[in-house]
């Protein structure tokens, strides 16, 4: 086995055991830190102009934002939950238009969108596990 390989086993193993110990908030997180990984990677291969990796990489992050937008309580999340709803709507439509427009602007937007929600949602931290 290279070290490759290993690395990447370790990193599999890793990343299943932080989702089977995460709390429901903590899987969020990592959504969101997967999402932002992926928003990178797709970026880099953009600038690579490697457009199956960029491929791959956008529609990665569009299912991880599709997956965030199932875990949405509308019932009690109210409006907060039907703003983030349309949000991640717009963020899938703004993926599309990377490889129309050919450039990363949307991916930046996305991801400056997604590190705010992110920072809200590591800030609620403490009050979500009194629930």
């Amino acid at each position: 086995m290279n070290q490759r390989s290993a690395l990447n086993q370790y990193k599999q193993i890793g990343a299943e055991t932080s989702i089977m110990d995460a709390d429901p908030h903590r899987l969020i997180q990592l959504l969101l830190d997967g999402a932002l990984d992926r928003l990178a990677q797709a970026k880099g291969a953009l600038a690579n102009n490697d457009p199956a990796a960029t491929s791959e990489a956008l529609s990665k992050a569009m299912s991880i934002i599709t997956a965030l937008q199932g875990w949405l309580d509308h019932e009690k999340g109210g409006e907060i939950a039907a703003n983030l709803n349309d949000l991640y709507d717009y963020m899938n439509r703004r993926l599309f238009d990377v490889h129309k427009e050919r450039n990363a602007s949307p991916i930046d937007e996305v991801g400056r969108l997604l590190g705010d929600i992110k920072s809200g949602w590591d800030g609620i931290r403490e009050e979500a596990l009194k629930h």
